[in-house]
């Protein structure tokens, strides 16, 4: 389980880091929008340019749906990696319910000087799953707030975006998913 646990996280941080310049690039989009509509072509020397506005407004609409696109498959990316996190720890909590009439409290509860309590290493995998449900509900209902139309919202989702980031909760939970595993393997 925590070999796929430490892959999911890193596919978590990759598909991440693809939708950073995805979100920069929708907000530049949004302010070139802006920029055309708010100079009158007619008054600039490319007036001689037949249908241009309409053009470029149908570059910038193509462009940001693209990126839209690409930003809900990584969002489709990050939902596989949460769904495969829950489901392990789901079989972490069954396997532990099958065998819960041959443990008693003292044993899951029981620390060592070298190492954590069952309930503690559960306990860390529930803060995991936690973290990576809340973070994916977190930035898709953000990118469903996006609306092609409404450049307001598209120019502000770089640092909407970039404030859902949680850098110590990410150590926090790379650093939980270290200790589990070097628990669970020197047993």
């Amino acid at each position: 389980m925590l070999p796929e646990s430490e892959n999911n996280q890193k596919v978590w941080e990759s598909v991440l880091a693809e939708c950073s310049p995805l979100m920069v690039s929708l907000g530049n989009l949004a302010e070139q929008s802006r920029a055309l509509s708010n100079i009158q072509i007619s008054n600039t020397p490319l007036r001689d340019f037949p249908d241009l506005e309409d053009r470029l407004r149908f570059k910038l609409q193509l462009s940001t749906d693209t990126v839209l696109g690409k930003l809900n498959e990584n969002m489709s990316s990050l939902q596989s990696v949460r769904d495969s996190i829950s489901n392990q720890v789901s079989a972490v909590v069954h396997l532990y319910e099958q065998n819960a009439d041959i443990l008693d409290l003292l044993t899951v509860t029981e620390r060592s000087a070298t190492g954590p309590s069952v309930s503690d290493m559960m306990g860390w995998l529930h803060d995991a799953e936690r973290h990576f449900r809340q973070q994916f509900l977190r930035r898709k209902t953000l990118l469903q707030t996006l609306r092609p139309d409404d450049l307001s919202l598209l120019e502000s989702a770089p640092k909407r975006w970039k404030s859902l980031e949680s850098p110590s909760a990410g150590d926090h939970i790379r650093d939980t998913l270290c200790k589990v595993h070097f628990f669970i393997e020197s047993q």
